[in-house]
């Protein structure tokens, strides 16, 4: 069934709250320098490090959070199970990196915020009181789109300052969200759905309001049908807020249907979302409208193929990171090529998963979690630093 291998065309995201006395810190264009992926020469893994860490040479890591822990003496304390996550950069020169709390009812997300040399100065929540908070996505507009992971579960935009109110979003229909990925060219939303026979969701916005960003609250929900080349359909979902007794996914009947829909990311036209349930990493083509495989683990002849694959972010130049959901407790990148390379490895951990990667705005630190590293309840929030990335010359390409 449409199993074609589509090779990827291609900075996973990081925007800002302040709170902070670090400069200005409204909403604004950054102009910033493009960056070149250096992942396909990262090395192999060294052996663990004091906190249990296999990285490669040149790379070294921190905690910069834990659970039930206060950032800063009488701030916030770090949330339990985090997961989704991605970084915001600031006009300063800084940048917040925000994270999902996936705790059932209590809820949320919480932000840290770094100042220009990557010291942590601040830490918050931006959004309190909500239900499994899974995973989500950036705007580009620099706002975070958390989702949660239940039935009937809703979608919430936050600002990552923690200045402005989190808004519910119900256009983007109501199922068991998991992420979300905005194409700012087609002016629409790709939403997966976190269930055994999950669906593929796109919400086409009616419009975009004066400064660009596009409406949320006004468009329509539709559902992927994907034929057997591989060519894609997209159909409305007649009852997107699930009102009557069908649930969303099973509102169109020729729906395709995607086994565990986890991370999902849009880089450079390309839509790119893992299936937990196969262990599959896709890649839809936004103009050509059609879908293939970029990575399935039962075809796959390495020795230690990617198990549970959850949160992905994008490299500069299409290097798509996964995150393991247990597995081998890895964050892997699916090179352009189709190779597979060690990023990190965490050792002592085998019940906890890997949530939330997402770089900084130079691409040379890495954030993510992991999210019950001590135990049930204690997730522990790291950065890593290295050469992922490095400036690109002007009238440079990838490769």
């Amino acid at each position: 069934m449409f199993a074609g291998v589509l090779a990827p065309r291609g900075l996973a995201g990081c925007a800002s709250r302040p709170g902070s006395s670090t400069g200005d810190t409204d909403t604004v264009a950054i102009d910033r320098p493009p960056l070149r992926s250096l992942i396909d020469r990262i090395g192999p893994l060294g052996e663990p490090d004091a906190n249990g860490l296999r990285l490669p040479p040149g790379f070294t890591a921190r905690i910069v959070a834990r659970t039930g822990v206060e950032v800063f003496p009488g701030g916030y304390t770090w949330h339990g199970w985090p997961d989704g996550g991605a970084c915001f950069p600031l006009p300063d020169g800084g940048w917040i990196y925000v994270s999902n709390c996936e705790l059932p009812v209590i809820g949320g997300v919480g932000a840290l915020r770094f100042d220009p040399s990557g010291t942590l100065v601040d830490a918050y929540p931006i959004l309190e009181g909500t239900n499994i908070n899974c995973a989500g996505g950036p705007t580009p507009w620099g706002t975070w789109l958390s989702c949660e992971e239940i039935d009937r579960g809703r979608v919430f935009e936050c600002d990552p300052r923690g200045e402005a109110e989190a808004i519910e979003r119900p256009a983007l229909g109501r199922f068991k969200h998991e992420a979300a990925a905005v194409d700012p060219v087609h002016g629409a939303v790709y939403l997966s759905e976190d269930e055994s026979d999950g669906r593929f969701y796109r919400f086409v916005a009616a419009g975009r309001d004066s400064d660009g960003r596009l409406v949320l609250d006004d468009g329509v929900l539709e559902v992927a049908i994907v034929a057997a080349d591989g060519l894609v359909t997209w159909v409305p979902v007649p009852d997107p807020l699930a009102e009557g007794d069908v649930r969303t996914r099973h509102q169109v009947a020729d729906a395709t249907v995607f086994r565990g829909g986890e991370g999902i990311w849009w880089h450079e036209g390309v839509v790119y979302l893992a299936t937990k349930g196969d262990d599959r990493i896709w890649a839809y083509d936004t103009d050509a409208g059609r879908i293939a495989v970029l990575y399935d683990r039962s075809l796959s002849s390495d020795p230690q193929p990617l198990k549970g694959v959850d949160n992905v972010t994008v490299s500069a130049c299409g290097d798509v990171l996964v995150a393991e959901d247990g597995g081998f407790m890895r964050v892997m990148a699916v090179l352009p090529s189709g190779e597979l390379r060690p990023i990190v490895q965490i050792e002592g951990q085998e019940e906890s998963e890997i949530t939330g990667p997402a770089f900084d705005p130079s691409g040379t630190r890495l954030y993510f979690s992991s999210q019950r590293a001590e135990g049930f309840m204690g997730g522990i929030t790291y950065e890593i630093t290295g050469p992922f990335h490095e400036p690109m010359a002007l009238n440079g390409t990838c490769g």
